[in-house]
């Protein structure tokens, strides 16, 4: 199980950025997959899932609705978060993180509850 985050950037405020998960490994229908982000001295913190549970759910945080969109490309087996109106407070690293779909499990936003990481990719928006 591997995933790889990209198209993390510099960006001025009100701007865009699309992030994607490339998995690999697995099917990624198959599983349930958080966005996460953490900033300096600050805990990680969940952003939005997709197939947060068996039910197929999809989350966001309430600082992200609205402006975040999470989809997934079953073909390429690739989620994406399409970030719209960045702000200077979405700065972080962003994280995806997945685990395998299992029953009435809930996955949601919880960090502790996706054993699969990827590296990271970072955001920055300037004001």
């Amino acid at each position: 199980v591997r995933l790889v985050e990209s198209g993390g950037g510099l960006v001025q405020a009100g701007g865009s950025l699309r992030l994607s998960c490339a998995a690999s490994g697995f099917i990624v229908d198959d599983y349930a997959i958080g966005w996460f982000r953490q900033s300096p001295g600050k805990e990680r913190e969940g952003v939005s899932c997709i197939n947060c549970s068996s039910d197929r759910s999809t989350e966001y945080a309430d600082s992200v609705k609205g402006r975040f969109t999470i989809s997934r490309d079953n073909a390429n087996d690739t989620v994406y978060l399409q970030m719209n109106d960045l702000k200077p407070e979405d700065t972080a690293v962003y994280y995806c993180a997945g685990d395998q779909l299992s029953g009435d499990y809930y996955w949601g936003l919880k960090t502790e509850r996706y054993p699969y990481w990827g590296q990271g990719t970072q955001v920055t928006v300037s004001s």
